[in-house]
C-alpha cells in the first residue's frame, strides 16, 4: 500500500531498527516506545488488521511474535511482557497495517494494567448469548 509507513519500512524506503526478519514477517523497535525494548511485529504483506489477515499469515505472525518476545525479554532483562494488537481507530490503532506490540514490563515501570470493572451477571449472560449467535 503506497502511503502505509509500515509497507515503506518493509520495502526499505524508511529506515528502522530491525530486530528480526524472515520471508513473511518483520520486527523492529517502536520509535515511540511505551517501555525499553517495545517492539512491533508486522506481516510484510499489507493487511489492515487482525480480521483482514488470512489464517496462514496470522499463524506465522504469532509464532514470530513468540520468538521475538523471547529475545526481547532476554536482551532487556524484563520480568514479563504484554503482547497486544489494536484493531481499528477506536481501539487506538494508529497505523492501519496489522502489528503486534511486544511491551516489556519491569518492576515498578509505572505502566497501568487494564482496569477491571464490576459486571452484572445477567448482562454477561445476555452478551455471551449474543456472541455465540454471531458465529
Amino acid at each position: 500500500m503506497q502511503d502505509c509507513i509500515f509497507c515503506k519500512i518493509v520495502e526499505g524506503s524508511i529506515p528502522s531498527n530491525k530486530v528480526y526478519e524472515d520471508d513473511q514477517v518483520l520486527a523492529f523497535l517502536d520509535i515511540r516506545p511505551v517501555s525499553k525494548g517495545h517492539t512491533l511485529v508486522i506481516p510484510k504483506k499489507h493487511s489492515q488488521d487482525l480480521l483482514d489477515t488470512d489464517d496462514e499469515t496470522l499463524q506465522h505472525l504469532l509464532l514470530a511474535a513468540k520468538k521475538v518476545s523471547r529475545a526481547v525479554v532476554k536482551a532487556t532483562g524484563a520480568q514479563g511482557f504484554n503482547l497486544g494488537v489494536n484493531n481499528g481507530k477506536d481501539s487506538g490503532q494508529e497505523v492501519m497495517h496489522l502489528h503486534f506490540h511486544i511491551i516489556p514490563r519491569y518492576v515498578n515501570d509505572g505502566l497501568s494494567p487494564w482496569p477491571h470493572r464490576e459486571s452484572d451477571p445477567t448482562a454477561l449472560s445476555e452478551l455471551a448469548k449474543n456472541i455465540k449467535q454471531a458465529f
